[in-house]
């Protein structure tokens, strides 16, 4: 006697759970959105030569649903396994192409395979880069500003707030007060205080020290 045969599930087909009152165009549109199942497509596209063509779609979706689950609540674990399973392969890729690019005797052709090592070189020091900050986080450091300048300094960013009036009233006062040297020597004083140089102005002709004496005999001997 002979068993029936079990009905065979398309591994492509995606096994898509409606809520009541949703359409079927619905649910397929809100589908299309979720995280998991665009990168279990895209998986699922690039795995042939991996795993072959039956991989089940609805699984890879459902075990990177568990992933994300875990990363959520705070287990890393998969990412630190995957980026290590990344630098390593990509130190593999790295050394096979540069004992390929040894073989090769056209400098063009050892050019390029050199190339390609090292780009695949620099892509697995990143990837172990981003372990390293992956397991030991960097830490902020906020340093405060520190204004160095030769001689006297003077900073007014205005009232601080909360500070008290009469304390900013003297500092200010005391500002007004530190008049620099140079804007003092631009001051014409000459019993007229106040009143400023001004080197354009056209002065009138004056007839000053007019008496002149006639001086002594000259002894040429």
């Amino acid at each position: 006697m002979t068993q029936p045969k079990k009905p065979t599930t398309n591994p492509k087909a995606l096994s898509l759970a409606r809520t009541p009152g949703q359409t079927e165009a619905q649910a397929l549109s809100r589908a299309a959105l979720r995280p998991s199942i665009n990168c279990a497509s895209v998986i699922e596209a690039y795995q042939g030569n991996l795993m072959g063509k039956d991989v089940d779609l609805s699984e890879l979706a459902a075990g990177l649903n568990d992933t994300f689950k875990r990363v959520e609540d705070g287990d890393l674990s998969t990412l630190e396994a995957m980026l290590v399973a990344q630098a390593t392969a990509l130190q593999t890729i790295f050394a096979s192409l540069a004992r390929r690019a040894v073989t090769q005797e056209h400098l063009r052709q050892y050019e390029a395979f050199m190339g390609l090592a090292l780009k695949a070189q620099a892509q697995s020091r990143a990837t172990i880069s981003a372990l390293v900050d992956l397991k030991h986080p960097r830490q902020a450091m906020f340093v405060k500003q520190a204004n160095i300048a030769q001689g006297p300094q003077q900073v007014n960013n205005g009232a601080a707030v909360g500070a008290n009036p009469d304390q900013y009233a003297q500092a200010r006062t005391h500002a007004e007060k530190s008049t620099p040297e140079q804007n003092k020597l631009l001051e014409a004083d000459h019993g007229q205080p106040g009143q400023r140089m001004d080197s354009r102005a056209a002065q009138a002709a004056e007839r000053s020290n007019q008496t002149v004496e006639a001086m002594g005999e000259v002894n040429r001997a």
